[in-house]
């Protein structure tokens, strides 16, 4: 199998798992018939448009307003589409999320509530608790996704920062009924975390936002420290503002992890899971899966078939420079160079919303002439890793994934195809 083999076969594995995930038909198998009466669609995230269109497709004429990431909207007839910013909030997200509140307010116990929830809708579905600025809110955002938190820290503070999320969006809907179909990009799928549960309860307080915010030495203004030195409108899962709620996934890592395996396996493939909710520092990550890699290679022999090891997860980077990078693709540079341009062992970690950072690109392909390409035109691997700056470093060798939106989230990819070292493999 030659490099050109080898990554287009990953690449294949990485479309597979982001067919399975399409909203389109996801939606279609979990949607009820559409309740009597009045009928309310909301929503937001990446893949928000691409629900509220299957919506449309089986239940016809809707009334509603879902938010979604620049560039995902879908032509949807009845159902407002309003495209806002990710992964920093803006105004367009912050004034749609006003009109949705304002909607789901004037509800009553006739009528019904559908809610679209997928990943990026913590960053879309934004309106600031108390005196909090719009601009405090935007750094406090910026100030998360440079620290390198995990996701569930960073979604516990945008919780209690929120005038929506934390179950408020349910509560403001209240008395009518509410189900919320949720797209998980979060490990373990617990749906508090995905979009920062605007449809779900929470047990966490504010002391707890609190103490994230001072670990992680950010600088908070008098309004933040107010806010979260008083007690949260973020409600418990028992509250009974939630009791005629039902929240539904319907697309979720594992189940895209489990399409690429199926597809490697016809291939003739043997395929080893790592997992689907792998978290840490992608530049830690990437060291660790490519020795992995190489240690599960130094073990295989001639004629045996090679080997697929697969993960997801949500890696995160804790910036120190100032390059332009992406968590997926800090992780491909980083077991770039811990492979040192190791024979037979190619990779990919891609997003499979499209969007790595918030760079439009997918993620990166590697195999064993990353290296010697990049030295070859002067660009030095180290120093991009150092200043953070992956998405140019597999630009100048023309090794990015770019897929364009995906219109769904299911978190990230991430696949090594590996060769054995004596021979060439049966498949």
């Amino acid at each position: 199998m030659n490099n050109d083999a080898a990554e287009q076969t990953l690449r294949d594995l990485f479309h597979v798992a982001v067919n399975i995930a399409d909203p389109m038909t996801r939606v279609a198998a979990a949607l009820p018939n559409k309740p009597t009466g009045r009928v309310v669609v909301i929503g937001a995230g990446k893949a928000s448009a691409r629900m509220a269109e299957a919506v449309e497709a089986a239940w016809g004429k809707c009334e509603g307003l879902v938010i979604t990431r620049y560039g995902y909207a879908r032509p949807c007839a009845y159902i407002k589409i309003v495209e806002a910013a990710h992964p920093i909030p803006d105004q367009a997200g912050a004034d749609a999320t006003k009109q949705i509140m304002a909607l789901v307010s004037s509800l009553g116990p006739d009528d019904f509530v559908l809610a679209l929830i997928s990943g990026g809708g913590s960053a879309l579905l934004s309106l600031p608790a108390g005196n909090i600025s719009f601009a405090e809110k935007q750094k406090i955002n910026h100030d998360l996704l440079a620290s390198g938190a995990p996701i569930d820290q960073m979604n516990m503070v945008r919780k209690h920062l929120s005038q929506v999320k934390g179950g408020q969006l349910a509560a403001a809907a209240y008395p009518a009924r509410m189900l919320s179909l949720m797209i998980s990009d979060v490990a373990g799928d617990n749906p508090a975390d995905i979009a920062s549960g605007p449809t779900v309860g929470d047990l966490s307080t504010s002391n707890y936002a609190l103490a994230i915010l001072n670990r992680l030495n950010i600088a908070l203004p008098q309004s933040v420290l107010d806010v979260l030195q008083s007690k949260t409108a973020v409600l418990s899962p028992n509250d009974p503002l939630l009791s005629k709620v039902e929240n539904l996934i319907i697309a979720a890592p594992a189940q895209s992890l489990n399409a690429a395996a199926r597809m490697a396996e016809k291939k003739g493939f043997k395929v080893k899971m790592l997992g689907d909710a792998i978290e840490g520092e992608a530049r830690d990550l990437g060291y660790d899966q490519a020795v992995s890699a190489m240690e599960i290679q130094s073990k295989m022999k001639f004629g045996d078939a090679p080997i697929i090891l697969l993960s997801g997860g949500e890696c995160t980077v804790t910036r120190k420079g100032d390059g332009i990078g992406g968590p997926n693709a800090e992780f491909a540079l980083s077991a770039a160079l811990s492979l040192d341009g190791a024979t037979g062992i190619y990779a990919i970690a891609c997003d499979t919303d499209g969007v790595d950072g918030a760079a439009e690109v997918a993620g990166a392909f590697i195999g064993p002439k990353t290296l010697a390409k990049a030295q070859y035109i002067g660009v030095d691997a180290k120093r991009c890793l150092m200043e953070n700056d992956s998405h140019s470093f597999f630009k100048a060798i023309d090794d990015q994934v770019i897929t364009g939106p995906t219109l769904t989230n299911v978190n990230d990819f991430r696949c090594f195809l590996i060769l054995p070292k004596d021979g060439v493999p049966r498949a």
